[in-house]
């Protein structure tokens, strides 16, 4: 199954390159600075010269700055898809009689409708990740800044999971919960 927080992954992996990067940067100078390395003269000047570079310099230049910010932008676009990727599920006993599919979101859709209906609850979003033999569900909740989470994660635990369940006819099925509050709107303290 893929992991809930998908971009999680990518930014290790970025991190990582990156201060692998730093970290060899750092080496690189100390060991200079301090002659391990005689890579550069202590006497020699830092730009070789004064003249333009060549004209193929700067088109490297340009090309290596273009897919930096392609990286960059991939990886910006990965934050904004926080979403686990989602499934079809085939409920297959007899292949011969043929087979019945529900897709993911259809199947979260009244779990959502009747979590945004608690009491406290301005909004709910979730999303059934996996395959039919590996679910989780991904549950984002904007309750509201008076919202009691604790009893609105009591009334998930209690009713809307084990409805959630019997419907997909599944024993257990792993969940997790972000809490986000709303800013409170109506009538202002002047």
């Amino acid at each position: 199954m893929t992991s809930l927080n998908r971009p999680a992954r990518l930014n290790r992996t970025l991190l990582a390159v990156f201060g692998l990067v730093l970290i060899a940067a750092g080496a690189f100078t100390l060991l200079t600075h301090f002659g391990r390395l005689t890579v550069l003269r202590p006497e020699s000047a830092v730009v070789a010269g004064t003249g333009q570079p060549p004209t193929w310099a700067l088109y490297v230049a340009a090309a290596v700055a273009v897919v930096l910010g392609l990286f960059v932008l991939r990886w910006l676009v990965a934050q904004l898809t926080r979403k686990p990727k989602t499934h079809t599920w085939h409920f297959e006993t007899d292949p011969a009689t043929g087979r019945t599919e529900l897709a993911a979101g259809a199947a979260i859709e009244p779990f959502v409708t009747e979590v945004s209906n608690y009491p406290g609850v301005h909004a709910a979003h979730a999303t059934l990740a996996g395959t039919r033999h590996t679910p989780a569900v991904a549950l984002v909740i904007s309750a509201e800044q008076d919202g009691d989470v604790t009893e609105i994660r009591r009334r998930i635990d209690t009713e809307g999971l084990p409805r959630l369940r019997q419907a997909l006819d599944l024993d257990t099925l792993p969940v997790t919960v972000e809490f986000r509050f709303s800013a409170k709107t109506g009538a202002r303290a002047l």
